[in-house]
């Protein structure tokens, strides 16, 4: 793969863990503030907001100079987004200090994926997908298990325990402490990012108005939308994404009710399924080739079905295996859909613009089903028909997007389009 690939997974794996870790403690931190449990869900709907708002202008920046320096800004928001965390008092502002790391996030995803297509040629970008989705995986087990350990009273009482000499660095309280460690892991990813190489990619922008920016973004996401390859990898992430992200949370509240687990034992349990995902994409990086990559969609099928067997689990390590095997069928059918995605996007409208496209679906469905989440805890409904809820509409989705696929193909054969490459 090269140097400059294994530079990127460097930078993408402690800006991950450092994404990871930071939920948990800002989850730990609403609940220190006080804040009502709907609010939970509610971090992700700020964090993810800007991906949805700024669509139309972040494909266009990720393009508009080297990958490595758009990865640079957007670390370097992240790490302010920290800073503005560490001072927050009142749950509201809690919320606006996550979003602003958000706001980094949003700004580095089109570059942290858009890189590999001008990196790669496109019969290693499933390969490429399932290395960094592995990594990444792995970068959210560490980060999720960190963001608990962090917030354990020992772990925490060691870490306030350490002075240096003549300075008082005002920190007094464990969330503190790990916000300002969290920090350190963003500074390290940023240095990374100075190393990622310039692929030689032409990075001038037609026009900078932000209405031209808007209309071209329009005309990608209905140029994505209309491709019958790029139509069905696109739902299946979209749906993918929304349903990740609502897991992460159903997790939380399942590990409460069903086993009695604090939030920093339930953070670990994320990372279990975290750990089934990795696998499942090292696996379909090693066993699904590009032009198979449509096959895998009937594993989404069932992995909504075993979600729903979570209702009956009352035992430890019945979880564990049930949540390795729900991260494993997830992990294996979207890295080859991403990378189906991905590669239908750089051949259309280029890397960055189709990397914001995707974004903008994938978190507006997260944006979607979190409110849909958060609504229901408001109202008060049972964790157990949430999860009935939740797994039955990702089954029928799959089931729908799936006869979508064949009907396509029924009409004309579009599997020869993959593998082409960009006219330039």
């Amino acid at each position: 793969m090269g140097r400059g690939f294994y530079t990127i997974m460097a930078a993408q794996f402690f800006s991950s863990l450092a994404d990871n870790a930071l939920l948990v403690v800002a989850i730990a931190l609403l609940i220190d503030l006080h804040a009502p449990a709907f609010l939970t869900p509610i971090l992700k709907f700020v964090f993810v907001l800007f991906y949805v708002i700024l669509a139309p202008f972040v494909g266009a920046f990720a393009d508009s100079m080297a990958k490595g320096r758009v990865m640079f800004i957007s670390n370097s928001i992240k790490i302010a987004g920290c800073i503005l965390l560490f001072f927050a008092t009142h749950q509201y502002s809690a919320l606006s200090a996550y979003a602003i790391v958000g706001l980094g996030a949003a700004a580095y995803s089109p570059a942290k994926y858009g890189i590999l297509t001008e990196l790669l040629p496109p019969e290693k970008l499933v390969i490429a997908n399932g290395w960094i989705e592995g990594l990444t995986v792995g970068s959210i087990v560490l980060g999720t298990v960190l963001g608990g350990l962090l917030i354990t009273p020992a772990i925490a009482s060691a870490l306030l325990s350490i002075n240096f000499p003549l300075i008082d660095t005002g920190i007094d309280s464990p969330i503190e402490s790990a916000i300002l460690l969290i920090a350190f892991f963003y500074t390290v990813a940023a240095t990374f990012n100075l190393f990622i190489p310039d692929t030689g990619i032409d990075h001038r922008i037609p026009k900078k108005s932000p209405f031209f920016l808007i209309h071209e973004f329009a005309h990608c996401v209905k140029l994505l939308w209309s491709d019958k390859l790029g139509q069905i990898s696109l739902a299946v992430t979209t749906l993918f994404w929304g349903a990740g992200a609502t897991l992460q949370f159903i997790v939380l509240k399942w590990a409460d009710i069903a086993l009695g687990f604090a939030l920093n034992q339930a953070a670990q349990l994320q990372g279990v399924v975290a750990l089934g995902i990795a696998a499942g994409s090292v696996l379909a990086a090693k066993m699904i080739t590009l032009r198979d990559s449509v096959k895998v969609i009937p594993l989404g099928i069932a992995m909504g079905i075993v979600v729903m067997i979570m209702i009956v689990v009352r035992d430890l390590w019945l979880a564990v295996i049930l949540l390795i095997l729900i991260g494993g069928l997830a992990g294996f059918f979207v890295v080859p859909m991403n990378a189906l995605l991905q590669h239908r996007g750089h051949i259309l409208m280029g890397a960055g613009h189709s990397i914001a496209v995707q974004n903008f679906n994938e978190n507006l469905s997260i944006l979607s089903m979190l409110l849909l989440y958060a609504l229901l805890i408001m109202l008060d409904v049972h964790i157990y028909i949430v999860i009935a809820l939740f797994g039955a509409f990702v089954s029928i989705s799959m089931v729908i997007i799936r006869k979508w696929h064949l009907t396509n193909q029924s009409k004309q054969d579009s599997l020869h389009l993959i593998g082409m490459r960009k006219i330039r």
